[in-house]
């Protein structure tokens, strides 16, 4: 498979540097060919989508939730096919891609909704005869720029709000989510979904990112991805005076009581840490535990992940597929190296076969370093979780929120008391008791606090709001 351009209706093949895309799991299998742009296509795809906005904007919200039904629909009939082409091009176990397309889906539809539901509110007036009522209008043109790890729910849940509320998209992957995103357009390009109301531009994020956020006619910009990436974009955004939203990194604490059921809680613990291969910005990357069930936690812990197998993406029975790529496995693999130097492992899974030639890198929990150690405070984004130790809620609590970010938070208890009290005081964006770090529900908002965030919310009608302004309307009909 090559990777495409999708611009105003029109594909087309960028002259730009090419790569081969080769699968994290197995080396020696080739999965396409990436195509990458240079800068005129992204303002190509502007001047595409702001030629287009105009109609689709005054199209029916009916008529666009039409269409996203359409596009729910395709994505279905093409599911199984899609989840097995992101698994082999960035390395998500193929069980948990499946649960990927299946949430886009839902994404599609949960906003397809949207397009018969009201969108404003009638406005008391102080003056007689008046009619004062507020609705919410498209920005116009939005470029959204997305992550590899998520290839298809991340960027549904901007394209699927977006589009609903009247916006013209212009849709910027990362580079090795880009297989995945040409095929995800060539489902939508079977639908009703008229030309130039969504636009794809495959190219690296320092060229055609930059050109979208610095200078193309757009009205407002969402990223997701790494925090120094984030900030960049919100300091151009805001000298250009443009709407932007920024999701960024996360170093997410779950928090384990002495109350705490550990049989229930255990398994809750791995599946935040290491399913993804930990590359998730909701991932549990910290467990704080009380002191008094310290040791019982180990054990379980041990006896777990002892079961957590790491193979190839497409084994249904592998806990955790490959990291993503080569500079994925770099990375992770420095804070591995430091958690061997100056940490001490708690537990590992059992290791790889060694037929098998990819990016893998096995599940590890390590105790021994303090609170500010680079472990506990910067975001590895892989396999590699760290225990803290608490004499009582307080000193947990105090542990969470030592950090600058704020993206999520967990505690398992069976205390009503104390759950409420976190729910209260964990500096997060999400707060969750009895359940993951990851997996908040697409109904939802979703975002976080600190640096994890530009502080709007994604999914749910949180998303809305992002994406249209608030006209405030008055008439006066008897003058």
């Amino acid at each position: 498979m090559h990777s495409k351009n999708w611009i105003g209706g029109e594909w087309m093949t960028p002259k730009g540097a090419e790569a081969t895309v080769k699968n994290p799991s197995r080396f020696a299998e080739e999965v396409g060919v990436l195509h990458l742009s240079d800068r005129s296509h992204a303002f190509a795809a502007a001047d595409a989508a702001r030629a287009a906005q105009g109609k689709w904007a005054r199209q029916t919200g009916a008529f666009r939730g039409e269409v996203l039904y359409q596009m729910a629909s395709a994505l279905e009939a093409h599911a199984d096919s899609l989840a097995r082409l992101a698994s082999r091009e960035m390395g998500k176990q193929l069980g948990e891609m499946r649960g990927e397309v299946a949430r886009g889906i839902s994404l599609l539809r949960y906003y397809a909704g949207e397009g018969m539901r009201a969108h404003g509110s009638l406005i008391p007036s102080a003056d007689t005869d008046v009619l004062q009522y507020s609705r919410r209008v498209p920005l116009g043109v939005v470029a959204v720029i997305t992550p590899w790890n998520f290839p298809v729910a991340i960027p549904l849940w901007k394209i699927a709000p977006a589009l609903i509320c009247g916006n013209a998209v212009i849709w910027k992957p990362a580079e090795n989510g880009s297989l995945t995103a040409t095929r995800l357009a060539e489902i939508f390009a079977e639908t009703k979904l008229p030309a130039g109301v969504l636009n794809l531009v495959i190219g690296k994020g320092r060229e055609i990112g930059a050109a979208l956020t610095e200078e193309a006619a757009v009205d407002a910009v969402s990223f997701t991805g790494s925090s120094a990436t984030g900030r960049q974009i919100a300091i151009a955004c805001a000298g250009r005076n443009i709407k932007y939203q920024t999701e960024m990194g996360g170093k997410n604490a779950a928090v384990v009581l002495a109350d705490a059921d550990l049989d229930k809680t255990v398994p809750i613990l791995l599946s935040g840490a290491f399913r993804s291969a930990g590359q998730k910005c909701t991932a549990t990357s910290r467990i704080i535990v009380e002191k008094a069930i310290y040791e019982p936690l180990v054990e379980r812990l041990q006896a777990a992940i002892s079961l957590c197998k790491v193979g190839d993406a497409s084994d249904l029975d592998a806990y955790l597929g490959p990291v993503s790529s080569a500079a994925q496995y770099e990375t992770v693999g420095r804070y591995v190296s430091l958690a061997a130097a100056e940490a001490r492992l708690v537990a590992e899974s059992p290791a790889y076969a060694e037929a098998e030639r990819g990016y893998y890198i096995r599940p590890q929990i390590v105790e021994g370093v303090a609170a500010d150690h680079p472990l506990v405070q910067e975001e590895v984004f892989g396999p590699l979780a760290v225990l803290l130790t608490a004499d009582g809620f307080d000193e947990a609590i105090e542990l969470c929120n030592q950090s600058v970010y704020g993206l999520s938070a967990s505690l398992f208890t069976r205390d009503l008391a104390s759950a409420h009290r976190f729910l209260d005081v964990a500096q997060a964006g999400m707060v969750r008791v009895n359940q993951e770090t990851a997996g908040v529900e697409y109904q939802a908002p979703f975002g976080g606090m600190k640096q994890s965030s530009s502080h709007t919310r994604e999914q749910g009608q949180a998303a809305l709001d992002f994406y249209s302004a608030t006209k405030t309307c008055a008439i006066k009909y008897a003058w």
